[in-house]
């Protein structure tokens, strides 16, 4: 059984939030929670966050056992850009570029 959690409009670019994907793709859902505990990128917390929801999900939604689950795909796509404005010199205005991401996570028993 495949159980799936979204977070959608993180404050996170997609470039970085892959970084950490990569790092717990197929793995199994205590290794992967025990990893992006200690890791010290920002993107960590957040794909933790969504990693628990999914597993509560699998839990709560479906009745199926924690110790069997892994990771099926994790997936960080690019979000819409909030675009800002600082001032500079001489009347210029600079460019401020705020990237978001949606992460999607799904997680599955080893049927």
């Amino acid at each position: 059984m495949n159980v799936q959690a979204t977070l959608r409009g993180v404050r996170l670019s997609a470039q970085k939030g892959r970084l950490v994907a990569d790092q717990i793709r197929g793995l199994k859902v205590d290794k992967a929670l025990s990893l992006l505990t200690f890791s010290p990128k920002k993107g960590a917390k957040i794909i933790k966050k969504v990693l628990e929801s999914a597993i509560a999900n699998a839990e709560h939604n479906l009745g199926l056992d924690v110790d069997e689950l892994q990771i099926a795909t994790i997936c960080v796509e690019k979000g819409p850009v909030l675009k800002r404005f600082t001032a500079r010199a001489k009347g210029r205005g600079n460019r401020i570029v705020k990237p978001t991401c949606h992460i999607y996570v799904t997680v599955a028993d080893k049927e």
